[in-house]
C-alpha cells in the first residue's frame, strides 16, 4: 500500500508529488470554483523563480522530530480536508519553518506570508486599493487636454493597476496547485480577525468591489474588460493576475499555516474550522539532527567540531526547566565554531548571553 502522505517532513524536494496534488479531489463539501475558471495557468511556471535561496534552506534545513509524527499527519489531513492549519507551541518550536518545508518538498513555490499585529484587519490580507494614485493619473491626462470621455474609458480599463492583492488575496487565486499561506502569530489579532476569516475559509472566495462595480459599468464597453476581465498585482513580485468580474474564487485551497504561541484561546466556530495541532519541543537527539541538518555544509571540518557541538547540545538541554527556543542554540553554535580562538571567559560570557531564558 503507497504512504497515504504527501508531506514527509524529512527536507527532500517530492518531485513526483505534483500531479498528485493535482488529481487530488476534494470533499463535496470543499469544492469551489472549477478548473475552467483558472485565467493564470502560467504563473506557476513564473512562480518557481521566485522562491528566495534562503526560504529553500530554511525548507530543506527544517526537521520533523520523530516525537511529532501527530504534526506530519495533521498537515497531510489539512491537503487531503482543505482545511487551514492552526499550529501551536513555544516559540522557537518550528511552527513558521513548517509553511517553508511544506512549500519547498512539495514544490509548491514561494511562501506568502501574513505577519500579524494587533492593528491588523482582514482588508490588510485581501487587497489593497490605491484610490489616490488612480485620482492623481486622472487629473494628469485631464491637465493634458485628454478628452473626459476617453478617459473615463481608460480609467475603467486600467483600474486593476492600482489594485494589489496581499498574502491572502494571493493565496485565493485560482489554480490546479495550492499556494502556502503563512499566517504568523495569530493569537496578536484583535478578538475581530478569527472571526473575519471565517467566511474566507468556508466559501473559498472573496469580492473586490471596485472591480465589480467597474465590471458593470457602460464606460467599458467595447473595451479589454468587457468580459470581466481584469488584470491585479499580486503579492509575488513582477507577476499580475486576472480577475474576472471583481471575484476571486479558488480551485486548489490553500495550504495554510496559522501559528499561535498559545497566548490567547480562539472562539470555538473559528477552531471547528481548523486543524489544531501542537508542536512540540525538540529532545537531545533531535536537536543533534537539526543542528547537523544546519551546519554539516558550513563548518569546515564537521566531524572535527561534533565533540564540541555536542557538548553545546548536553548544556543546553541540561536545565529541564529552563525556556529556550532552538534557534538559541544554533546561534551559539555558528558564534562558537568559527575560526577564532576564543579565550574560555569569552566563550562562557557568549553562552550566558545566548541562551538566557525567554521567561527571565
Amino acid at each position: 500500500m503507497n504512504d497515504w502522505r504527501f508531506f514527509q517532513g524529512n527536507g527532500k524536494e517530492n518531485h513526483d508529488v505534483v500531479k498528485e496534488l493535482e488529481n487530488l479531489k476534494p470533499p463535496p463539501w470543499r469544492r469551489f470554483s472549477q478548473e475552467k475558471d483558472i485565467y493564470n495557468n502560467q504563473r506557476w511556471e513564473k512562480l518557481i523563480n521566485l522562491v528566495k535561496e534562503k526560504d529553500k534552506r530554511r525548507g530543506k534545513n527544517f526537521r520533523i522530530p520523530s516525537n511529532a509524527t501527530e504534526v506530519i499527519d495533521a498537515v497531510n489531513a489539512a491537503i487531503y480536508l482543505r482545511r487551514p492549519l492552526l499550529i501551536t507551541g513555544k516559540p522557537g518550536s518550528g511552527k513558521t519553518s513548517l509553511a517553508y518545508a511544506i512549500a519547498n518538498e512539495l514544490k509548491l513555490g514561494p511562501v506568502l506570508c501574513w505577519s500579524i499585529t494587533t492593528r491588523t484587519s482582514l482588508q490588510d490580507g485581501l487587497y489593497r486599493y490605491d484610490a489616490i494614485a488612480r485620482l492623481q493619473d486622472a487629473n494628469l491626462a485631464n491637465s493634458k487636454n485628454k478628452l473626459k470621455h476617453v478617459n473615463d474609458k481608460r480609467e475603467e480599463e486600467d483600474i486593476g493597476k492600482y489594485i494589489t492583492l496581499g498574502a491572502l488575496g494571493t493565496a485565493f487565486l485560482p489554480a490546479k496547485l495550492p499556494r502556502v499561506l503563512l499566517i504568523d502569530e495569530i493569537d496578536k489579532s484583535d478578538i475581530n480577525l478569527p472571526n473575519d476569516l471565517l467566511n474566507i475559509f468556508e466559501e473559498g472566495e472573496f469580492q473586490i468591489p471596485e472591480l465589480v462595480r467597474a465590471s458593470k459599468s457602460p464606460e467599458t464597453e467595447n473595451s479589454e474588460s468587457q468580459e470581466g476581465l481584469f488584470k491585479v498585482n499580486t503579492q509575488d513580485k513582477g507577476i499580475d493576475a486576472v480577475i474576472k468580474e471583481g471575484w476571486v474564487r479558488c480551485h486548489a485551497f490553500p495550504i495554510i499555516v496559522m501559528t499561535s504561541n498559545g497566548e490567547k484561546d480562539f472562539p470555538p466556530a473559528f477552531k471547528r474550522r481548523c486543524i489544531r495541532v501542537e508542536m512540540p519541543n525538540p529532545n537531545q537527539e533531535q536537536l543533534q539532527n537539526i543542528v547537523e541538518a544546519h551546519f554539516q555544509d558550513e563548518i569546515t571540518d564537521f566531524k572535527k567540531a561534533k565533540s564540541n557541538i555536542e557538548e553545546l547540545i548536553t548544556e543546553f538541554c541540561s536545565d529541564k526547566n529552563s525556556d529556550r527556543a532552538t534557534d538559541q542554540l544554533l546561534n551559539t553554535i555558528y558564534l562558537l565554531t568559527r575560526d577564532v580562538s576564543l579565550p574560555e571567559k569569552d566563550i562562557n560570557s557568549i553562552k550566558e548571553i545566548l541562551f538566557r531564558d525567554l521567561s527571565k
